[in-house]
């Protein structure tokens, strides 16, 4: 009988250990699924949502309206498998490139895209108002984001790429000031003088390339000659000629006269040396 009582523990006491390993795995598995269906889009892995059908949450971490969101964003993320439609998620915070990328002004931003056509969601944050966007493609009453503001563009690219510049100064700011305990000024003029230092050359980089590739020819003795006609440019030879002419007659006149007045001023000179010692003066 002890050894039934005991065997009849023992059953039930697997039994339980089982039971709680069922409902612990069941417990766990719209935890897994939830995170399986809402992607994460970071700088690294954002072209994949060119491809498909997408719907892109942009949020931060301190936003209230994005924590408000957020469970009705993961209730809708369950879906997506079932709409045949990819949920993602992006976080400002860890992603500025995306931010500076997609143009995010506000928080939450929502974004759906079509095969590498953007629009952005500007309807009601509900579970069932997502549904119902995607599965009655009111997506296609919305005005598409223009390609040059498109995030694969070059204009967004440049955009992104100021954003995360933007983002390192920002880091190398809070390093110098709470790391090396810099002062705020001093951060400030480390940054003003790089900034100055990195526009000369730049600048001087230009300059060289623009003289390069399009050397000035204004200083060219023909420069203005090979824009007039032929008989113009005859012409304009001639009175140079003549005025180079004119130049030497003139110069010769200046140093025959120059040589007059010398001989002047010496015949003066001797006429008074004469004088002095009385010697009588030849007549001319």
């Amino acid at each position: 009988m002890a050894c039934t009582y005991t065997h009849t523990v023992r059953m039930t006491a697997g039994v339980s250990v089982f039971s709680a390993l069922i409902a612990t795995c069941v417990m766990l598995q719209p935890a897994s699924a939830k995170s399986d269906n809402l992607r994460v889009i970071t700088d690294g892995n954002w072209e994949e949502i060119l491809t498909g059908e997408w719907m892109i949450e942009f949020f931060a971490p301190w936003c209230p309206a994005c924590q408000q969101l957020q469970p009705e964003w993961n209730e809708f993320a369950e879906w997506g498998e079932d709409l045949g439609v990819n949920i993602a998620k992006v976080d400002v915070t860890e992603q500025p490139g995306l931010s500076g990328r997609f143009i995010i002004t506000a928080l939450p931003t929502i974004y759906h895209c079509k095969d590498g056509v953007f629009r952005r969601y500007q309807g009601a944050r509900s579970k069932d108002d997502f549904l119902s966007f995607i599965d009655e493609k009111k997506w296609q009453s919305i005005e598409p984001v223009s390609s040059w503001f498109g995030p694969s563009s070059f204009l967004m690219n440049a955009m992104s790429a100021l954003f995360k510049l933007s983002m390192f100064i920002r880091h190398c700011h809070n390093y110098l000031t709470e790391q090396l305990d810099v002062p705020v000024w001093g951060s400030y003029g480390i940054f003003a003088l790089a900034t100055l230092i990195s526009g000369l050359v730049l600048g001087l980089i230009l300059v060289f390339i623009a003289d390069f590739a399009f050397p000035s020819r204004r200083f060219a003795p023909d420069y203005h000659y090979r824009k007039l006609p032929a008989g113009q440019v005859r012409l304009l030879q001639q009175l140079e000629d003549e005025q180079e002419a004119d130049g030497e007659e003139e110069d010769d006149d200046d140093d025959y006269g120059g040589k007059t007045e010398e001989w002047q001023r010496a015949d003066g000179a001797d006429a008074l040396r004469r004088r002095g010692v009385g010697v009588p003066e030849e007549d001319t």
